[in-house]
């Protein structure tokens, strides 16, 4: 409802269509522990409700009213999978109900309730609407870039209805206006792994590899990049370790030396994994270290003890790292989908 409507909303106890329906008020018992004050419209509503759907369990009024229905309405929170029921069987315009869905949506996107009937009423549509779903999804997000339940249904409408054509071109686009937005980085990954047409991760490393060192590059404080240039190599360590461009990229932010924590921690997984920095790289990390640490003759070693400067918020986590020489990346791959 609109507040135009909310102000002139008449009660129901004072409507004469219910006048022969008695409400069931909530009972709490004699002490409740912790009472919720409920808006006199809430309540008004749900004790009418509650008579209703006991009426229609003892089979004593028709189950799929125009008086129901029109209930729904005010409960819109409570009563989803009965609205849906009764949607069906009065033979409801679903374009209709879309354009409810984004008046409620207008309000409160966070209701993941709404996103699920949201959901039922595309797949009953089919993919007529799947670029109506797509562009619906993208007005949340020029709102609120990195809105989990929208980022989820566009991820079903992709799978479900189809739309595939230039979602990835839409994914650079919003890196181009936020390359920090790591729900878009999210997407672009769930893009090249399943795209129908795309081929995987293996068809696209190359490409995706260089588009991901360009953006590190621009700002090699982000993390999500990082992660994604990981997420690349998921299940293939070994073509992580060798690939040249992965090693010129450490170097490159290493020699910079500023924002090098992430391409430290790239370096310290790639020397766990059996890589042998060259001469440049070892400079590179040793120059880092304050004067009062004199480097390692263990590479390893030395990359620990300039994180455990560098990033003292971690520091027990790096230390770890120096006295186990356990291999991690494949725990920052596990990691890699984060909105």
């Amino acid at each position: 409802m609109d507040s135009e409507e909310e102000d002139t909303r008449i009660p129901i106890s004072h409507r004469p269509e219910w006048a022969d329906v008695t409400p069931v008020p909530q009972n709490d018992g004699p002490n409740p522990v912790v009472p919720i004050a409920y808006s006199e419209d809430f309540t008004e509503t749900m004790s009418y409700f509650r008579r209703v759907t006991l009426l229609i369990v003892s089979c004593l009024v028709r189950p799929f009213s125009q008086l129901v229905g029109y209930m729904c309405v005010w409960v819109e929170q409570e009563v989803w999978q009965f609205r849906r029921l009764i949607l069906e069987a009065l033979n409801a315009d679903l374009y209709e109900e879309l354009e409810f869905i984004e008046g409620l949506a207008s309000k409160n996107s966070k209701n993941y309730q709404l996103w699920h009937h949201r959901r039922w009423v595309a797949e009953k549509l089919g993919t007529e609407i799947t670029s109506r779903e797509l562009e619906f999804t993208k007005k949340i997000f020029s709102v609120d870039a990195k809105h989990y339940h929208a980022w989820s249904h566009r991820q079903w409408v992709l799978q479900n209805l189809g739309g595939w054509e230039d979602e990835l071109a839409y994914c650079s686009q919003l890196l181009e206006d936020d390359i920090f937005n790591n729900s878009a980085w999210n997407q672009r990954y769930f893009v090249i792994t399943k795209h129908p047409e795309l081929g995987g991760i293996e068809a696209t490393r190359d490409s995706e590899v260089d588009y991901t060192i360009k953006a590190i590059l621009s700002k090699p404080e982000n993390e999500s990049p990082w992660r994604y240039l990981r997420g690349l190599y998921k299940k293939d360590m070994q073509s992580l370790v060798t690939d040249p461009k992965v090693v010129t990229l450490c170097l490159e932010v290493l020699t910079a030396k500023v924002h090098c924590v992430f391409a430290l921690s790239l370096l310290l997984d790639l020397i766990s994994h059996g890589f042998e920095p060259n001469q440049y790289l070892k400079t590179a990390v040793e120059a880092l270290l304050p004067e009062s640490i004199n480097p390692d003759s263990d590479i390893l070693v030395t990359v620990c003890s300039v994180l455990e400067n560098m990033d003292p918020m971690r520091v027990n986590y790096w230390r770890w790292r120096k006295s186990s020489h356990l291999p991690q990346a494949e725990e920052g791959v596990k990691n890699l989908h984060i909105h």
